[in-house]
């Protein structure tokens, strides 16, 4: 069965949004569905985007798991944001969160390193 994803992270700040989530996914979004709207690809039909909702900014719990765990929180941590804590469980996998300006918590998850 193929699986598509289109993941939504409500906020109060747009513009401030932007910028931060650019430097935790590293690029800039793919596209721009609205002026308040802005989405990423994060693999091939598995999309991650931020649009401004007041009402449920903050609210957003989300974990993306990758291959090489160290690798990904290199570069985030490169790009100027530190995890708001780690996680490690008896199997080996580790999550490292991060939260953005309105709380929202974005976890990348992976093997240890």
């Amino acid at each position: 069965m193929d699986v598509d994803l289109f993941v939504g992270i409500p906020v109060s700040d747009y513009a401030e949004a932007l910028k931060w989530y650019e430097r935790l996914l590293g690029v800039p979004p793919a596209f721009f569905p609205h002026e308040t709207e802005a989405v990423w690809e994060l693999a091939e039909h598995r999309y991650v985007y931020v649009v401004r909702d007041l009402e449920r900014a903050g609210s957003a719990v989300l974990t993306v798991f990758f291959e090489n765990l160290d690798v990904v929180t290199a570069w985030v941590t490169a790009g100027g944001l530190e995890p708001a804590k780690e996680e490690k469980y008896g199997n080996g996998v580790r999550k490292v969160v991060y939260r953005d300006p309105d709380g929202n918590e974005i976890g990348f998850g992976g093997g240890s390193g």
